[in-house]
């Protein structure tokens, strides 16, 4: 007999559930909500017993202004993680982006308490409640957005709210995409004066799920940028909608073992191999395990990748 999906071999619980297993559809969720947390290190020890009563890996941090997490498990078990966990007040009505996923996206789980839920090195001028962020931007939904370029063109600005290495791989056309290796560098790069010049116009501040540009937007707004927006759900949301078809450009830079994913097959990458220079979206890290540096390389140059320091490392001294 010829066995599928439906039917499983009819030798025992063990082998039954096995066979399952081999079956099971893997996806990896990502969501945040921002909203006072008034004990996060409770909350926290309620998110791991929660992940690893489901079998999740991944990342969550929880903080004074809510929570922010990437996980991967089966369907089902993440279901029933979002179900319980949107139980929480406050994170009733979060946005849960799903995604495909193998099975092996992430190594481990971790679940951690910090002072932001993303590291912009300014926790005391985040305020939050109960709708989110404080004097952050007008959220636009990704038809809203191309709504907001169709009328007045070229005066909207994109501004790109994560860091530089993302961004070469895949941006908004004619994005302003600011010079920094962490999200820390983006309030020195605010306060340096360098992007006054756009105080005047629609800036409409874009990150991959989020949360970096709903913070962002608030840092703008209170450094006396006047018409600040936010891409609801981010750039995850903006691609399901429209693919390559609006005014996304390239792949997107994703935080798991997948490393990048595609809105649709006509996808055209922006990166460029740093060997050869064909176009890729394609990162490799250093041939030093210690060493956290990524590089663009194409398939027929990926090997290239594992046969020298990358140019941060050959400045160190031996």
């Amino acid at each position: 007999m010829v066995l599928t999906a439906a039917e499983p071999p009819e030798t025992g619980c063990v082998a039954a559930a096995a066979y399952a297993g081999r079956m099971a559809v893997h996806k990896i969720v990502l969501f945040y909500a921002l909203t006072p947390v008034a004990d996060p290190v409770a909350v926290k020890l309620w998110q791991s017993a929660l992940a690893e009563r489901w079998g999740l890996a991944g990342r969550v941090i929880v903080s004074q202004h809510g929570i922010n997490a990437t996980l991967g498990g089966t369907v089902e078990d993440l279901k029933q993680y979002v179900k319980t966990t949107r139980q929480y007040p406050g994170f009733a009505a979060m946005d849960v982006k799903w995604s495909d996923g193998t099975g092996h996206d992430f190594p481990r789980l971790s679940v951690k308490v910090r002072p932001e839920l993303v590291s912009f090195g300014a926790p005391d001028e985040l305020e939050v409640d109960g709708s989110g962020v404080v004097g952050g931007g007008v959220h636009l939904s990704p038809s809203e957005v191309n709504d907001l370029v169709a009328r007045r063109g070229d005066e909207v600005v994109f501004f790109d709210g994560r860091n530089s290495f993302e961004a070469a791989i895949g941006r908004f056309r004619g994005a302003v995409v600011p010079d920094v290796a962490t999200t820390r560098g983006f309030v020195a790069e605010l306060d340096s004066g360098r992007y006054d010049d756009l105080k005047g116009r629609p800036v409409v501040t874009y990150c991959t799920g989020g949360i970096r540009c709903e913070v962002l937007s608030s840092l703008m707004t209170s450094r006396g940028f006047g018409e600040v927006y936010q891409l609801d759900g981010g750039i995850v949301r903006y691609g399901e909608e429209f693919g390559s078809t609006g005014l996304w450009e390239g792949s997107l830079y994703v935080f798991d073992q997948r490393m990048h994913i595609e809105f649709d097959a006509q996808t055209e990458p922006l990166g460029e191999c740093t060997a050869c220079g064909a176009s890729t979206a394609k990162y490799e890290n250093c041939a030093s395990p210690s060493c956290v540096t990524l590089r663009l390389f194409c398939a027929g140059c990926a090997h290239r990748a594992g046969e020298g320091l990358c140019p941060v490392c050959d400045l160190v001294p031996a």
